[in-house]
């Protein structure tokens, strides 16, 4: 990707998120570090997660006013108590960001190269990149969103990946995983119809640079890979007052600019 490419586009400069508390899961690396990064420095004040409670609070000591809570994506009682610390250190949230995942990595690190067919996915494997990428999802959700319609409002954003990733070969279990994570949210924002709290999906739009990546990729497709700050402008135009009212939307961070541009032709 290229340096223009990765950079904001013209006009999201002067969004400013003061008073907006979100709540980034799995927000120590790649997207996930880029979106909370992103809304910390459009003002907001953020709050990430990750397995390790160091890691998580020596990431979110970059961004003033931002803390680092432990979670376990695939624990009920590890979720339950970052969203409950969450909750209580922000005073409230706002904007819950459902990111943390696992990749294709932690099954086979050759994946890219080297396709594994799904019956020598070992069960264990399986399980635990859909309990972080599918479970993690719905247990975060469950936690955050009942608050957030006690408290009046909310916005939930799940960030899900291309359609071609859920159907790639060799792609057990991660494919399966995000295409349950996007019905998932599909449901979640029909269940929140008319309701006070929106929910959005939002993905790349293509392979990113991100620690999920294998480290033998040649420099050949290396080079095409997005840089995970694509993810910035569309994540604080959803958190910001402009997003009022957007709901159950697939928005796909390379193509925000004309998505944008399109929809505000059809508001005039």
């Amino acid at each position: 990707m290229t340096e223009d490419a990765a950079a904001p586009p013209p006009g999201y400069g002067h969004l400013r998120l003061d008073g907006v508390r979100a709540l980034v899961t799995g927000g120590t690396s790649g997207l996930g570090l880029a979106m909370a990064g992103a809304l910390a420095e459009a003002g907001a004040t953020v709050v990430i997660t990750s397995r390790s409670a160091d890691r998580a609070a020596a990431t979110a000591a970059r961004w003033p006013g931002a803390a680092g809570l432990a979670a376990d994506a695939g624990d009920e009682q590890s979720v339950a108590s970052a969203a409950a610390g969450a909750w209580s250190r922000l005073g409230g949230i706002d904007l819950l960001v459902n990111n943390a995942g696992l990749g294709m990595r932690t099954v086979n690190p050759r994946f890219m190269v080297e396709p594994m067919p799904f019956w020598r996915v070992p069960p264990e494997g399986f399980r635990a990149v859909i309990d972080v990428n599918l479970t993690g999802y719905f247990l975060m959700a469950r936690e955050v969103v009942p608050r957030m319609l006690a408290a009046g409002s909310g916005r939930v954003v799940t960030i899900s990946m291309n359609h071609s990733t859920m159907n790639r070969r060799g792609f057990v279990p991660y494919g399966p995983s995000r295409a349950g994570a996007e019905a998932l949210a599909r449901i979640m924002a029909e269940d929140l119809r008319d309701t006070p709290v929106t929910a959005n999906i939002l993905l790349p739009g293509g392979a990113t640079a991100t620690g999920m990546v294998p480290e033998d990729l040649s420099d050949e497709l290396r080079t095409n890979l997005l840089d995970p700050a694509i993810m910035g402008p569309p994540i604080v135009w959803l958190a910001s007052p402009g997003a009022v009212g957007v709901h159950d939307e697939r928005i796909v961070a390379r193509e925000f600019d004309d998505w944008l541009a399109a929809r505000e032709n059809q508001s005039r």
